[in-house]
């Protein structure tokens, strides 16, 4: 006897069999015991997440021999159940969208839905990547879809709804099929090999359904290819060996090489991931997932459940957290999305994805704006040599884009004075207002108008500076050192 893969073999039999989509099952459930079930359906969705399976357990919900009327809970034990679930019922026929699209056989299709079904109840037409149809086969099924036979029944099933003409959708009800959590495949997965009598690791399982992406159909065939292996217990490692998966202790290596500032560990981590034959848009792939976790860790803690992990994995990201704040590694996130496709069509990905790493292992020299507002003080600042400032190390300096005040003979005791204090020629009413102050209110009115100036002046004077401008265009800018000047008055 043939093999039958364990797609076919554990699909779902009733509504309450499929995985993830409860709340259409139900709803489809109830329709049945109202008898208010639609003459067309739409069900829309990625791949293998179960819109053919509902196709086929809603005609045997319909057509069920072992009842006398459409019933939510079919048999799936007499013949018509049997027939529809090896798609060779007679009176429920599934067509393929992509190579049945001309309007030829669309009117055949209408020609032989005038008949009424053979031994069962309704004439039930599944119509599988229905946008594949053309638009006048789409034109050629308006009639007979707002108006069909009371015996037929149409259920449409695609993956690109928006490719479906709005006539055709305003004719149907529609039911949007949403991926499936990688909690509820890994349950699903566990529950067939203990079937199946398979033995297993734990930490098998998770990453099979994280790589499925949402559809059942995707983890049961990885766990297929890995069966196939013949290797008994099934581990994690095979993922790396037979499926092409970084591995993972390497992986976190990279990362924390990265949270260390370590250049010359990144580049060795990257060429230790390489020689393993991963190509660069893997290694961006398994980086963006390693810093998502390690960015939930940071903001909802290493046992929120939005961490679909292990207990090791939990723990191992939990300490790697601490060497990032979340702004770093939001930036990270980001930075790598840009990278995955640009190094998809560069002949140089290598240097784009070490040149890249490098700049988040370095990332401690870029410094943004709060950082450099919350390091300057509110008062006078105080002169101090040039050093470089680290996003890492906490400074008291005020950073200033003015160049250095060169000392000049006064002209005279007054515009010396002026100019000191506002730094242009004074007024003849700025003149007046201080003549006349006791000398205590004029050192007061002599302090530099930077320390009067508010936060919003202040931080307006940073963000024209073209370094800072760096910053903002680059989420980030190397801070070489700033120079502080000390304010020379002359009384």
């Amino acid at each position: 006897m043939a093999y039958t893969v364990l797609a076919r073999k554990y699909r779902s039999q009733t509504f309450d069999d499929i995985i993830g989509q409860d709340p259409i099952a139900q709803t489809l459930k109830n329709a049945i015991k109202t008898d208010r079930v639609a003459h067309a359906y739409l069900f829309t969705g990625t791949r293998g997440v179960g819109k053919t399976t509902m196709a086929r357990v809603l005609s045997k919900a319909l057509n069920c021999l072992s009842f006398d009327s459409p019933t939510a809970e079919p048999c799936c034990k007499c013949e018509s159940c049997v027939a529809i679930n090896l798609g060779d019922d007679i009176d429920v026929i599934e067509i393929d969208g992509a190579t049945n699209n001309g309007v030829e056989q669309v009117r055949e299709l209408r020609q032989n839905a005038i008949y009424r079904p053979a031994r069962c109840r309704f004439k039930i037409y599944i119509i599988d990547e229905v946008h594949m149809l053309s638009v006048p086969a789409f034109n050629a099924l308006l009639k007979i879809l707002e108006e069909p036979p009371g015996h037929v029944k149409f259920i449409f099933a695609t993956t690109e709804p928006n490719k479906v003409i709005a006539t055709i959708q305003s004719r149907c009800q529609r039911f949007d099929f949403r991926n499936i959590t990688a909690t509820a495949i890994a349950e699903q997965l566990k529950l067939i090999l203990q079937q199946e009598k398979i033995k297993y690791e734990e930490d098998l399982v998770l990453p099979i359904a994280k790589m499925a992406n949402g559809s059942m159909r995707d983890a049961l065939s990885l766990l297929d290819r890995l069966i196939s292996t013949g290797a008994e217990p099934l581990t994690a490692k095979l993922l790396e060996e037979f499926l092409g998966c970084p591995n993972s202790e390497k992986v976190w290596n990279l990362v924390a090489k990265i949270g260390e500032n370590n250049a010359a560990g990144t580049l060795a981590a990257i060429e230790d991931l390489i020689s393993t034959g991963l190509s660069e848009v893997q290694i961006a792939d398994a980086l963006i997932d390693n810093m998502r976790d390690l960015m939930v860790v940071k903001s909802a803690g290493a046992e929120s459940e939005l961490l679909v992990a292990g207990a090791e994995h939990r723990k191992h990201a939990g300490e790697l957290a601490e060497m990032f704040d979340i702004a770093g590694l939001v930036y990270n996130i980001t930075t790598l999305e840009k990278l995955r496709w640009t190094i998809k069509n560069s002949e140089t990905a290598r240097a784009l994805l070490e040149a890249s790493l490098l700049r988040l292992a370095l990332s401690e020299h870029f410094l943004n704006v709060d950082s450099l507002l919350s390091q300057a003080p509110m008062g006078q600042a105080k002169s101090s040599p040039v050093s470089p400032i680290k996003k890492n190390e906490v400074t008291n300096r005020i950073p200033t884009s003015q160049p250095p005040v060169q000392s000049q003979p006064a002209r005279n005791s007054q515009q010396s004075t002026s100019e000191t204090d506002t730094g242009v020629d004074s007024t003849p009413r700025q003149s007046s207002v201080q003549a006349g102050l006791p000398q205590d209110e004029k050192q007061q009115r002599r302090t530099p108008i930077n320390q009067a100036k508010t936060s919003s002046q202040r931080k307006n004077e940073i963000v024209n500076d073209p370094a800072v401008k760096t910053v903002l265009m680059e989420l980030g800018a190397t801070i070489t050192g700033i120079e502080e000047v000390e304010n020379q008055h002359e009384t």
